[in-house]
């Protein structure tokens, strides 16, 4: 194989990326690690996302099988996300990205008192 073709990005890994590193993505999918989240858990776990866009991402992550949505019939009815096998698997590739960026990421000096 020539150093051309080595240096083409696979479409999965392309998919994965772009997936994945969707604003707020990586913070859903980390959180849900903890274990199954009722939606406003999920919203105060996460500070600074909207509804919406949670709503949006959850949607994202269902429809690639990394979350998957509970409705149980109870009263009230409860709905809880949690993760698929596919999206425990993205656990320690998340785990590495944390440790590179305690390494490598500054954080501005306003954004460190949030």
């Amino acid at each position: 194989m020539d150093s051309h073709a080595r240096s083409e990005l696979c479409p999965r890994y392309h998919r994965a990326v772009e997936l994945i590193g969707r604003r707020w993505t990586g913070a859903i999918v980390r959180t849900l690690m903890h274990g199954p989240h009722r939606f406003n858990e999920l919203l105060t776990a996460i500070p600074g996302i909207s509804d919406r866009l949670l709503t949006e991402r959850l949607r994202e992550l269902e429809n690639a099988d990394i979350v998957r949505r509970e409705v149980r019939a109870e009263s009230p009815v409860r709905v809880i996300y949690e993760l698929t096998t596919s999206g425990i698997e993205l656990g320690p590739a998340l785990d590495e990205i944390a440790r590179w960026a305690e390494r490598w990421i500054e954080i501005p000096p306003e954004a460190a008192n949030q």
